[in-house]
Protein backbone atom coordinates (compact mmCIF):
# COMPACT_ATOMS: atom_id res chain seq x y z
CA UNK A 1 0.00 0.00 0.00
CA UNK A 2 1.53 3.32 -1.04
CA UNK A 3 1.68 6.30 1.39
CA UNK A 4 -1.32 8.07 -0.17
CA UNK A 5 -3.45 4.94 0.09
CA UNK A 6 -2.39 4.63 3.75
CA UNK A 7 -3.52 8.19 4.44
CA UNK A 8 -6.86 7.56 2.76
CA UNK A 9 -7.26 4.32 4.71
CA UNK A 10 -6.54 5.99 8.05
CA UNK A 11 -8.87 8.89 7.21
CA UNK A 12 -11.71 6.55 6.24
CA UNK A 13 -11.13 4.47 9.37
CA UNK A 14 -11.26 7.58 11.57
CA UNK A 15 -14.42 8.73 9.83
CA UNK A 16 -15.97 5.31 10.36
CA UNK A 17 -15.19 5.42 14.09
CA UNK A 18 -16.69 8.90 14.36
CA UNK A 19 -19.78 7.80 12.44
CA UNK A 20 -20.34 4.75 14.61
CA UNK A 21 -19.72 6.81 17.77
CA UNK A 22 -22.30 9.40 16.62
CA UNK A 23 -24.78 6.62 15.85
CA UNK A 24 -24.14 5.09 19.28
CA UNK A 25 -24.79 8.42 21.01
CA UNK A 26 -27.87 9.01 18.88
CA UNK A 27 -29.26 5.56 19.69
CA UNK A 28 -28.56 6.14 23.38
CA UNK A 29 -30.40 9.48 23.27
CA UNK A 30 -33.44 7.94 21.57
CA UNK A 31 -33.46 5.02 24.01
CA UNK A 32 -33.13 7.37 26.97
CA UNK A 33 -36.07 9.48 25.80
CA UNK A 34 -38.19 6.43 24.93
CA UNK A 35 -37.64 4.63 28.25
CA UNK A 36 -37.92 7.74 30.42
CA UNK A 37 -34.29 7.45 31.59
CA UNK A 38 -33.67 11.19 31.13
CA UNK A 39 -37.05 12.30 32.46
CA UNK A 40 -36.51 10.41 35.71
CA UNK A 41 -33.16 12.12 36.22
CA UNK A 42 -34.24 15.70 35.50
CA UNK A 43 -33.07 17.85 38.40
CA UNK A 44 -35.81 20.47 38.01
CA UNK A 45 -38.66 18.65 36.22
CA UNK A 46 -40.62 21.86 35.49
CA UNK A 47 -37.69 24.21 35.04
CA UNK A 48 -37.27 24.21 31.26
CA UNK A 49 -38.55 27.27 29.35
CA UNK A 50 -38.44 27.52 25.55
CA UNK A 51 -38.10 31.32 25.62
CA UNK A 52 -35.02 31.11 27.85
CA UNK A 53 -33.58 28.33 25.66
CA UNK A 54 -34.05 30.49 22.54
CA UNK A 55 -32.41 33.52 24.13
CA UNK A 56 -29.49 31.44 25.36
CA UNK A 57 -28.97 30.14 21.84
CA UNK A 58 -28.61 33.72 20.58
CA UNK A 59 -26.26 34.71 23.41
CA UNK A 60 -24.20 31.53 22.85
CA UNK A 61 -23.54 32.41 19.20
CA UNK A 62 -22.52 35.97 20.10
CA UNK A 63 -20.23 34.71 22.86
CA UNK A 64 -18.55 32.10 20.65
CA UNK A 65 -17.69 34.68 18.00
CA UNK A 66 -16.48 37.32 20.48
CA UNK A 67 -14.55 35.01 22.83
CA UNK A 68 -12.93 33.27 19.88
CA UNK A 69 -11.25 36.59 19.11
CA UNK A 70 -10.65 37.64 22.74
CA UNK A 71 -8.96 34.35 23.67
CA UNK A 72 -7.79 33.02 20.31
CA UNK A 73 -5.81 36.12 19.30
CA UNK A 74 -3.74 36.34 22.53
CA UNK A 75 -3.12 32.57 22.44
CA UNK A 76 -1.83 32.82 18.87
CA UNK A 77 0.45 35.72 19.82
CA UNK A 78 1.85 33.89 22.84
CA UNK A 79 2.50 30.77 20.75
CA UNK A 80 4.09 32.73 17.91
CA UNK A 81 6.48 34.55 20.26
CA UNK A 82 7.47 31.49 22.25
CA UNK A 83 5.75 32.43 25.50
CA UNK A 84 3.73 29.21 25.28
CA UNK A 85 5.47 25.98 24.32
CA UNK A 86 4.27 22.39 24.43
CA UNK A 87 6.63 19.50 25.09
CA UNK A 88 6.59 16.48 22.76
CA UNK A 89 8.15 13.06 22.63
CA UNK A 90 8.21 10.12 25.07
CA UNK A 91 6.70 10.89 28.46
CA UNK A 92 5.91 9.11 31.73
CA UNK A 93 2.23 8.59 32.63
CA UNK A 94 3.07 10.05 36.04
CA UNK A 95 4.12 13.35 34.46
CA UNK A 96 0.87 13.54 32.49
CA UNK A 97 -1.13 12.82 35.65
CA UNK A 98 0.77 15.43 37.70
CA UNK A 99 0.44 18.15 35.05
CA UNK A 100 -3.26 17.46 34.61
CA UNK A 101 -3.91 17.37 38.37
CA UNK A 102 -2.01 20.65 38.78
CA UNK A 103 -4.15 22.31 36.10
CA UNK A 104 -7.35 20.78 37.53
CA UNK A 105 -6.92 22.07 41.07
CA UNK A 106 -5.38 25.42 40.13
CA UNK A 107 -8.26 26.16 37.75
CA UNK A 108 -10.77 25.11 40.42
CA UNK A 109 -9.22 27.67 42.78
CA UNK A 110 -9.15 30.34 40.06
CA UNK A 111 -12.78 29.67 39.15
CA UNK A 112 -14.13 29.58 42.71
CA UNK A 113 -12.71 32.93 43.82
CA UNK A 114 -13.39 34.80 40.58
CA UNK A 115 -16.87 33.28 40.45
CA UNK A 116 -17.62 34.64 43.91
CA UNK A 117 -16.20 38.00 42.84
CA UNK A 118 -18.50 38.02 39.79
CA UNK A 119 -21.48 37.72 42.14
CA UNK A 120 -20.66 41.10 43.66
CA UNK A 121 -21.97 44.37 42.25
CA UNK A 122 -21.36 46.02 39.89
CA UNK A 123 -19.52 43.06 38.31
CA UNK A 124 -22.59 40.85 38.56
CA UNK A 125 -24.85 43.22 36.61
CA UNK A 126 -22.36 43.95 33.84
CA UNK A 127 -20.64 40.56 33.53
CA UNK A 128 -22.24 37.54 35.21
CA UNK A 129 -25.97 38.30 35.20
CA UNK A 130 -26.42 37.09 31.61
CA UNK A 131 -25.37 33.58 32.60
CA UNK A 132 -27.97 33.51 35.38
CA UNK A 133 -30.96 34.23 33.16
CA UNK A 134 -31.58 30.49 33.37
CA UNK A 135 -32.47 29.34 36.89
CA UNK A 136 -32.82 25.82 35.51
CA UNK A 137 -29.75 25.37 33.28
CA UNK A 138 -29.54 23.42 30.04
CA UNK A 139 -26.73 22.63 27.61
CA UNK A 140 -26.90 26.06 25.95
CA UNK A 141 -26.44 27.75 29.34
CA UNK A 142 -22.82 26.57 29.16
CA UNK A 143 -22.11 29.01 26.32
CA UNK A 144 -24.64 31.70 27.24
CA UNK A 145 -22.22 34.01 29.02
CA UNK A 146 -20.85 37.50 28.59
CA UNK A 147 -17.66 37.37 26.45
CA UNK A 148 -15.87 39.14 29.32
CA UNK A 149 -16.72 36.18 31.56
CA UNK A 150 -15.44 33.81 28.88
CA UNK A 151 -12.21 35.78 28.87
CA UNK A 152 -11.95 35.57 32.67
CA UNK A 153 -12.52 31.80 32.75
CA UNK A 154 -10.83 30.87 29.47
CA UNK A 155 -7.89 33.15 30.20
CA UNK A 156 -6.63 30.72 32.81
CA UNK A 157 -5.33 28.26 30.22
CA UNK A 158 -2.86 30.66 28.51
CA UNK A 159 -1.78 31.94 31.93
CA UNK A 160 -1.23 28.38 33.14
CA UNK A 161 0.70 27.39 30.01
CA UNK A 162 2.82 30.55 30.12
CA UNK A 163 3.70 29.99 33.77
CA UNK A 164 4.50 26.32 33.20
CA UNK A 165 6.70 27.19 30.20
CA UNK A 166 9.00 29.08 32.57
CA UNK A 167 9.53 25.92 34.62
CA UNK A 168 8.71 22.91 32.46
CA UNK A 169 6.42 23.09 29.39
CA UNK A 170 3.22 21.06 29.61
CA UNK A 171 3.38 17.89 27.53
CA UNK A 172 1.09 17.55 24.51
CA UNK A 173 -0.49 14.40 26.00
CA UNK A 174 -1.47 16.35 29.14
CA UNK A 175 -2.91 19.07 26.88
CA UNK A 176 -5.04 16.41 25.20
CA UNK A 177 -6.73 15.96 28.61
CA UNK A 178 -6.74 19.62 29.66
CA UNK A 179 -8.29 21.03 26.47
CA UNK A 180 -11.62 19.15 26.56
CA UNK A 181 -12.06 19.22 30.36
CA UNK A 182 -13.70 22.65 30.54
CA UNK A 183 -16.05 21.80 27.67
CA UNK A 184 -17.09 18.40 29.01
CA UNK A 185 -17.49 19.64 32.59
CA UNK A 186 -19.39 22.73 31.43
CA UNK A 187 -21.86 20.66 29.41
CA UNK A 188 -22.32 18.11 32.19
CA UNK A 189 -22.96 20.54 35.07
CA UNK A 190 -25.37 22.60 32.95
CA UNK A 191 -27.17 19.59 31.45
CA UNK A 192 -30.03 19.71 33.95
CA UNK A 193 -29.80 15.94 34.47
CA UNK A 194 -28.07 13.98 37.21
CA UNK A 195 -26.19 10.89 36.05
CA UNK A 196 -23.86 10.29 38.99
CA UNK A 197 -24.69 7.29 41.22
CA UNK A 198 -26.52 7.59 44.53
CA UNK A 199 -23.34 6.85 46.52
CA UNK A 200 -21.32 9.68 44.90
CA UNK A 201 -21.42 11.99 47.93
CA UNK A 202 -21.10 9.14 50.43
CA UNK A 203 -17.69 8.01 49.17
CA UNK A 204 -14.65 9.86 50.52
CA UNK A 205 -12.92 9.53 47.13
CA UNK A 206 -15.70 11.09 45.03
CA UNK A 207 -17.59 13.51 47.28
CA UNK A 208 -15.00 16.23 46.56
CA UNK A 209 -16.01 16.46 42.89
CA UNK A 210 -19.09 18.44 41.86
CA UNK A 211 -22.15 17.03 40.15
CA UNK A 212 -24.79 18.49 37.86
CA UNK A 213 -27.05 18.81 40.91
CA UNK A 214 -24.37 20.85 42.69
CA UNK A 215 -24.15 23.47 39.93
CA UNK A 216 -27.87 23.31 39.17
CA UNK A 217 -28.48 24.45 42.74
CA UNK A 218 -26.11 27.38 42.17
CA UNK A 219 -28.39 28.59 39.36
CA UNK A 220 -31.50 28.00 41.44
CA UNK A 221 -30.34 29.42 44.79
CA UNK A 222 -27.70 31.86 43.50
CA UNK A 223 -25.31 32.36 46.45
CA UNK A 224 -24.18 28.77 47.04
CA UNK A 225 -22.04 26.13 45.30
CA UNK A 226 -19.51 28.31 43.48
CA UNK A 227 -16.97 25.56 42.69
CA UNK A 228 -16.13 24.71 39.09
CA UNK A 229 -14.61 21.24 39.43
CA UNK A 230 -14.63 20.38 43.13
CA UNK A 231 -16.56 21.06 46.31
CA UNK A 232 -13.35 21.70 48.28
CA UNK A 233 -13.46 25.51 48.45
CA UNK A 234 -17.22 25.55 49.06
CA UNK A 235 -16.77 23.16 51.98
CA UNK A 236 -13.86 25.15 53.41
CA UNK A 237 -15.59 28.54 53.02
CA UNK A 238 -19.07 27.44 54.08
CA UNK A 239 -20.71 28.26 50.74
CA UNK A 240 -21.97 24.75 49.95
CA UNK A 241 -25.76 24.43 50.13
CA UNK A 242 -26.52 22.51 53.35
CA UNK A 243 -29.19 20.38 51.65
CA UNK A 244 -27.13 19.65 48.54
CA UNK A 245 -26.29 16.04 49.39
CA UNK A 246 -29.80 15.36 50.68
CA UNK A 247 -31.37 16.65 47.45
CA UNK A 248 -28.95 14.63 45.30
CA UNK A 249 -30.07 11.45 47.07
CA UNK A 250 -33.72 12.45 46.56
CA UNK A 251 -33.16 12.78 42.80
CA UNK A 252 -31.49 9.37 42.65
CA UNK A 253 -34.33 7.84 44.71
CA UNK A 254 -36.83 9.33 42.27
CA UNK A 255 -34.90 7.88 39.33
CA UNK A 256 -34.72 4.45 40.99
CA UNK A 257 -38.42 4.36 41.90
CA UNK A 258 -40.44 1.80 39.86
CA UNK A 259 -42.51 3.42 37.13
CA UNK A 260 -46.21 2.72 37.19
CA UNK A 261 -47.38 0.33 34.51
CA UNK A 262 -50.18 1.48 32.17
CA UNK A 263 -53.60 0.21 33.11
CA UNK A 264 -55.00 -2.14 30.44
CA UNK A 265 -58.78 -2.50 30.35
CA UNK A 266 -60.00 -6.11 30.46
CA UNK A 267 -62.74 -7.19 28.06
Amino acid sequence: MNPWDQVLFLFSAEQSVRTWFALFLGAGLVAGLWTGFFKARKIQPRGFKWKTFRNEGIFAVINLVASGFLIGAPMSWLLAHGWITVDKGPVSPWRIAIEYALYFFLFDTWFYWLHRWMHKEPVYTYVHKLHHFSTSPNLLTTLSVNPIESLINGGFVPLFLTGMALVSPVHEHAMALITPTNIIMGLYVHSGYEFMPRWWNKSWATKWFITATFHDQHHKYFRVNYGGYTTIWDRLCGTMRPKYEEELVAIKDRAAAPRSEPVVATP
